[in-house]
């Protein structure tokens, strides 16, 4: 017993002092400190417990640079999405476009005209640099664009309604979206009250006529929400966006997901309502996200009529949600590839990946299954819109299945690569979805698994 314990105490006092190991690492001071320190924390357990390697210190020294090397990683890291979730809230959503990514580093690289008017000199808006290719796309009459789609929501009610005043909303459409954000606590914080009509599955023309009628001067707006993430089917009815307009009140429409091109472009959005449509009928301010369907960064888009948006602009609250230019420069670089929409199909990511074909899929399945080997096995799978579009929609295709007997220590070990590839778990097997995966990502994600396995 007393053997063992003079060793022990031999052994923690030969640990060098933190200095001395942070001395020997190549990092800045304060990293190479607390990698010292945690190194030699760890060894000082191991000893204490019973064993520690006898390796002269080598082992310590490259415990402390591998926790350096740790300690300097980017926390916010490129990952490879093999979910067959397209617009994972998890994983950033949409990707963007090359042309997008490209006005970010323009953006980024020096200063640039966010509120500048180069003819004139003076101040400008940071709005105008997307306003008018908002028009041109969807007919508006004028636009604007905030930090992400609930702050769209939030100053869409907060402007056209407002303390004092009442928003009309159905009961079907009080929603709950991601991150428990619900649009009777949209309407509360805008300052506006709540006032519903119809029931959760039918909802009539004339509940809103009798809402109208009953609080008159009151109502500040009408509030139209897209069920994204959800659908109510059989005994239901709901009031379209045309009716909405007829009826003499500022219609809101949120319409979630910021489609931008229809389903004679791309079938699988014949469900999702197009901007377009509701402009055309003569919605106020129409509001959706910027990185769901549309394909862009993280932005929330308000499009309609030339007054409703300029008291947008104008309320106090738009200038804390405003957009930064990095997303500015994202925002216009997408926007742009929708003026052809087979161009917008083939580069934006979002739409390529919803647009795939089998032959498209089929290949690169095959692929990573022969670069794999035994392991891999092909199989067809279902993939999904995500981000709380089109819940109904699955979208088949060519898939790849690990045969591995700890599926879930796989998946892990893929997350903790370089880079992480994030895959999932399926009756009792992990499954690669190549619909998430460019094709220039085919031989990382080949080697990371390889790695993994």
């Amino acid at each position: 017993m007393g053997g063992g314990s003079d060793a022990r105490a031999a052994r923690l006092r030969a640990l060098p002092a933190v200095h001395e190991l942070a001395g020997r690492l190549a990092a800045p001071h304060a990293v190479a400190v607390a990698a010292a320190r945690r190194a030699i924390g760890e060894r000082r357990e191991a000893v204490a417990g019973g064993g520690a390697p006898a390796d002269g210190g080598d082992g310590l020294l490259a415990r402390a640079r591998e926790i350096a090397a740790e300690l300097q990683a980017p926390s916010l890291q490129r990952v490879i999405n093999a979910t067959g979730v397209i617009v994972h809230t998890n994983l950033g959503r949409a990707p963007l476009a090359t042309t997008a990514r490209d006005a970010v580093a323009r953006a980024a690289q020096g200063y640039s005209n966010l509120e500048l008017d180069l003819d004139t000199g003076a101040r400008g808006s940071r709005h105008a640099h997307v306003e008018a290719l908002l028009c041109e796309l969807t007919g508006a009459e004028a636009a604007m664009a905030v930090n992400n789609g609930a702050a769209a929501v939030l100053l869409a009610a907060a402007a056209l309604a407002g303390p004092g005043r009442a928003i009309v909303v159905s009961r079907g459409q009080l929603v709950e979206i991601g991150g428990g954000f619900r649009i009777p606590e949209v309407i509360a914080q805008s300052g506006a009250r709540l006032l519903e009509v119809g029931t959760t599955n039918r909802t009539r023309r004339a509940d809103y006529e009798r809402a109208l009628r009953t609080a008159g001067q009151e109502v500040g707006a009408i509030m139209r929400v897209h069920q994204s993430n959800f659908r109510t089917l059989g005994f239901v009815a709901e009031v379209e966006i045309e009716e909405l307009c007829e009826l003499g009140a500022p219609v809101i429409d949120d319409i979630g997901s910021g489609a931008l091109i229809g389903a004679a472009e791309l079938p699988a959005l014949k469900d999702e309502p197009p901007l377009q449509r509701s402009v055309r009928a003569g919605a106020a301010l129409v509001c959706c996200s910027g990185d769901k369907l549309l394909g862009g960064p993280q932005a929330g888009l308000l499009v309609g009529r030339r007054e409703a948006v300029a008291a947008a602009r104008r309320h106090p609250l738009a200038r804390a949600i405003r957009i930064d230019k990095l997303s500015l420069a994202a925002l216009e670089g997408t926007l742009r590839l929708y003026r052809d929409p087979e161009t917008a199909l083939r580069e934006i990511p979002a739409l390529a990946m919803l647009a795939a074909d089998d032959i498209t899929l089929e290949g690169r399945a095959k692929r990573i299954a022969a670069d794999l080997g035994e392991a891999a096995q092909l199989v067809r799978a279902a993939a999904k819109v995500g981000g709380g579009a089109l819940p109904l929609i699955e979208l088949e295709g060519a898939a790849v299945t690990l045969a591995h007997g700890d599926p879930d220590g796989l998946a892990g070990r893929l997350r903790a690569g370089h880079p992480p590839v994030i895959a999932r778990v399926h009756e009792g097997r992990l499954l690669l979805n190549p619909r998430t995966v460019a094709d220039e990502e085919l031989d990382q994600l080949v080697a990371a698994v390889r790695a993994a396995l």
